[in-house]
């Protein structure tokens, strides 16, 4: 299979950017209402619970994922800067079901948040490209070495993420 995303490192951020066959505005809607997010957002093989979104500057996204074998995971997006149609902030964050803030369950030493900006971009051929960006705030230099070591992980997840995000689009272009 070719490689969609391209991936790059600047600092201590990991940047992936992929086209997609999909208009802007129907790209932006996805990534910014509950009813999308359930469909394509996280691992591949999970199923997903959106408990909260509140897509407002200050406001929170708190979701679960759940694996086919039980196993259950948190998260929580606090929204930075909203720019319709070509930009959403947010920091990421593994979560309680409460939506406080925990240690992700992989590694003692992940970084508590992780700042994400992703832009969207109209291309010529009706496609968008969007592009995000993501790095450790507040975090220890240990926190920091953890995130730059799991750049191939997350390479491997985003890429399975925007797959289902892009077969999505494809299913639903009319939304």
């Amino acid at each position: 299979m070719t490689e969609k995303n391209t991936f790059k490192i600047e600092e201590n951020a990991l940047v992936i950017t992929r086209v997609l066959d999909a208009p802007l505005e129907l790209v932006y809607k996805v990534w910014s209402q509950a009813e999308h997010l359930t469909n394509w957002w996280g691992p591949k093989g999970f199923t997903m619970n959106v408990t909260k979104l509140d897509f407002q500057p200050g406001g929170k996204f708190h979701y679960s994922m759940k694996s086919s074998e039980g196993f259950e995971m948190w998260g929580l997006f606090i929204y930075g800067e909203i720019k319709d149609f070509e930009k959403i902030e947010f920091v990421n964050s593994f979560s309680n079901e409460a939506g406080e803030i925990v240690r992700a369950p992989f590694s003692e030493t992940w970084p508590l948040e992780v700042s994400n900006t992703l832009t969207f971009e109209k291309e010529s051929d009706g496609k968008t490209k969007i592009t995000l960006k993501g790095y450790p705030v507040n975090a220890t230099e240990e926190e920091i070495k953890t995130f730059e070591a799991g750049y191939d992980s997350m390479k491997q997840g985003f890429a399975g993420t925007f797959e289902q995000l892009e077969e999505y689009l494809a299913k639903n272009s009319s939304l």
